[in-house]
């Protein structure tokens, strides 16, 4: 008779990644909750209940809800123009193109690079390579670099996250194409052409994808750090400092771990609430092929 050994092999299995979940994630979690309640510089070895006065300060901190503003813009262009390009491009990869295998290569190369490395190398295409194209054609658009005005300063921190996240995307996207039926889309019967074919059959058949890169760029877009520190680390004067960012600065700069956290937990629900309501509503929207 073979031996059961059903709670071994869960044991084996199983415990040794809900250790590290709990290590990693869940007691950090709870930690930095507790921080939320006292007054730690980061430093002391004393930890005093303030229980939520910290909160109160959030409040007053009109440079956290700037940037929280400020982020909310930025993941609205991110997760649009994100979504829409990685969509479009997948689609013309699934058509089967000459050399596609290529192209989907070359589109996933920028998610390879780290965040940090990123900013640097377009700080010096924005700064440098585009400076130097408008003095040779006299273009005002290139004039100047582009991280040295607010306004064009943003348009590049969406530039640089666009193309870093959609190569990613685009693979989901790929994916899910690739899983349709060939019959379904190559239906061009009763009407189904075009914008028709889009919105009626192929949209519905791509909603688990489209749920997961929603998702992924939403959560990376809300909690942007690297980019935004190695590209424009807030400049001109503060004007391109995201939320995440600002936390970093208040907890470790400024030595307010308290209020900082309290702010990274305030960011968090934003995001999870955002992100749990994005999931229930393409969720239900999802179809079986």
């Amino acid at each position: 008779m073979k031996r059961k050994s059903g709670g071994k092999d869960f044991c084996g299995f199983a415990l040794p990644g809900m250790f590290c979940f709990f290590a990693v994630v869940i007691i950090p979690f709870l930690y930095g909750v507790y921080l939320t309640l006292t007054d730690w510089n980061g430093v002391s070895s004393v930890k005093n209940f303030v229980w939520f006065d910290n909160f109160a300060s959030v409040l007053k901190d009109t440079q956290f809800w700037s940037s929280l503003l400020l982020t909310f813009k930025y993941v609205i262009f991110v997760v649009i123009i994100v979504n829409v390009l990685a969509f479009g491009i997948a689609y013309l990869l699934t058509r089967g193109i000459k050399g596609q295998n290529f192209f989907r290569a070359g589109f996933f190369t920028p998610n390879l690079i780290g965040g940090l490395v990123l900013g640097y190398i377009w700080q010096f295409v924005f700064s440098r390579v585009f400076v130097g194209v408008g003095e040779a054609t006299g273009w005002s658009l290139f004039e100047s670099s582009w991280l040295s005005d607010p306004s064009l300063a943003f348009a590049a921190l969406v530039l640089v996250s666009v193309w870093q996240l959609s190569g990613y995307m685009i693979l989901i996207y790929v994916a899910g194409f690739m899983g349709l039926n060939q019959d379904v889309m190559a239906a061009s019967i009763d009407g189904a052409t075009g914008w028709v074919k889009l919105k009626s059959i192929i949209l519905p058949l791509m909603m688990s994808s489209i749920t997961i890169c929603l998702f992924l760029t939403l959560s990376r877009a809300f909690m942007v750090y690297d980019v935004n520190l190695s590209l424009t680390a807030g400049a001109p004067y503060g004007t391109t400092e995201m939320a995440a960012m600002h936390v970093y600065e208040k907890a470790f700069t400024s030595r307010q771990f308290g209020v900082g956290q309290a702010e990274a937990l305030i960011l968090f629900v934003i995001v999870a609430i955002i992100s749990g309501i994005q999931v229930y509503i393409t969720k239900r929207q999802e179809v079986e092929a």
